[in-house]
């Protein structure tokens, strides 16, 4: 936004940032917030603290400090960003997105930073990697959560290096699966209700996160990999012992195992070239968007399966969505739901493949992980998500916060200008 433009807006940013004073402990603290806030909403060129400080006329020191030594409650912001998600923009079609995204970073004493991939530049670079969680509802979206990997050998192990770059003794290392889960716990706690979930394979794939899910009764569509394994219909158990178990024939067996003759599970692809259950299941075609090359068309099926849980038993039942443009019939990709039987392939597929429908017959909203996409996009576009230049955990955490309440505030602008085309916002 230009100077102008904020200008215009700052009633209802300063109404806006007011609903977080309560986070800040100090009146001295909700200035500095104030000042950080505009700077990301700005159209400075380069949104780190420089600059920044800056344009609000205070020296670089205060910000910094604000950022790494000033004592003000940022669980408790993104607490109330959440909150206020779940009260302004609660939807019955809502759609959680987990992902990532990566920072290119030089040297090696920035928090979680190490040589791995790096989404931003597509390979391998020195970067640092933050996992987060999406909302979106309809046309209107928002970041309600955002936090630092940090890699287990080359930092958590490092108890030096750890206490050198501000990372606390007691934080322990958690893989990206595990930051996500408890990202979704805590937007639950605070009200926020989502239809269904949606990640992409590297989430999908892992069966203990999706089990998780389950038992907070969460509903989600999860790309899978086409190696993952199951069965296209349950096996049956049994509980006598066999004779490769090494038990006295007289001794029973007390957990059960797959009964052997069905004990042949495949991978979704080899089910769906093979399986008799999957071929007689007819593809469905459906027209999901006109794009400037005409309109996108897709087949999809839908597919009974039960997966192999960690113990080598059967969970289930799951429905897995094939899909694959008609256009393209080799590209093929696979998604796991957990959805009741009664919800439309249509509803299914639009939350899998991510595009919006122009048929709104089914769903009368579009759904997709694109629009993460698309939030890390404006973050690091127009609210500078990836300048920061801080090396601490801390503030890497604060910072990531912060940018969630710049980019409500950007959303919730954008939708007000959508809903009245009379206002002149942008």
């Amino acid at each position: 936004m230009d100077a102008e433009t904020i200008l215009g807006l700052r009633p209802a940013l300063t109404a806006y940032l007011r609903t977080f004073d309560d986070c800040m402990g100090r009146q001295s603290n909700c200035r500095h917030r104030d000042r950080y806030v505009e700077g990301q909403l700005s159209d400075l060129e380069r949104k780190s603290i420089e600059p920044m400080a800056d344009l609000a006329g205070v020296h670089p020191r205060t910000l910094q400090e604000f950022l790494s030594l000033l004592v003000w409650d940022e669980p408790a912001m993104r607490d109330r960003l959440q909150q206020r998600v779940a009260s302004r923009h609660a939807h019955p079609n809502s759609v959680g997105v987990i992902d990532e995204t990566s920072y290119v970073k030089k040297g090696v004493k920035t928090a979680g930073v190490q040589r791995q991939h790096c989404g931003a530049v597509g390979k391998k670079e020195n970067c640092v990697v933050s996992v987060h969680l999406g909302y979106v509802a309809g046309d209107f979206h928002a970041l309600l959560d955002g936090a630092p990997y940090l890699p287990e050998k080359t930092w958590l192990e490092d108890r030096e290096r750890c206490r050198l770059a501000g990372i606390p003794d007691d934080v322990g290392f958690r893989t990206k699966p595990q930051i996500a889960l408890g990202q979704v716990r805590r937007a639950l706690n605070n009200g926020v209700r989502f239809r269904f979930l949606t990640f992409d394979e590297f989430y999908g794939c892992n069966v203990p996160f999706l089990r998780e899910l389950e038992g907070l009764g969460q509903t989600y569509v999860a790309e899978i990999p086409v190696s993952f394994w199951g069965w296209s219909r349950r096996p049956d158990l049994v509980y006598q012992a066999h004779a490769r178990d090494g038990l006295p024939a007289n001794e029973k067996r007390r957990k059960p195992r797959v009964k052997v003759a069905q004990a042949r599970v495949g991978q979704v692809r080899d089910l769906l070239k093979y399986s008799p259950r999957w071929r007689k299941v007819p593809w469905e075609r459906f027209q999901v968007k006109a794009g400037a090359k005409g309109p996108m068309v897709y087949e999809a099926k839908r597919v009974p399966f039960w997966l192999r849980g960690q113990d080598g038993l059967p969970c289930g039942p799951y429905q897995v969505i094939v899909v694959r443009p008609v256009l393209a019939p080799n590209e093929v990709k696979f998604f796991l739901s957990n959805a009741p039987q009664s919800t439309s392939l249509e509803v299914l597929l639009l939350v899998a493949i991510g595009v919006p429908n122009r048929n709104q017959s089914a769903v009368g909203v579009a759904f997709s992980r694109w629009h993460i996409e698309r939030m890390f996009e404006d973050s690091k576009g127009e609210i500078g998500l990836d300048h920061f230049e801080v090396r601490r955990y801390r503030s890497i955490c604060r910072h990531l916060i912060l940018s969630c309440v710049s980019l409500l505030f950007l959303s919730e602008v954008v939708a007000a200008s959508q809903a009245d085309p009379k206002k002149k916002r942008s």
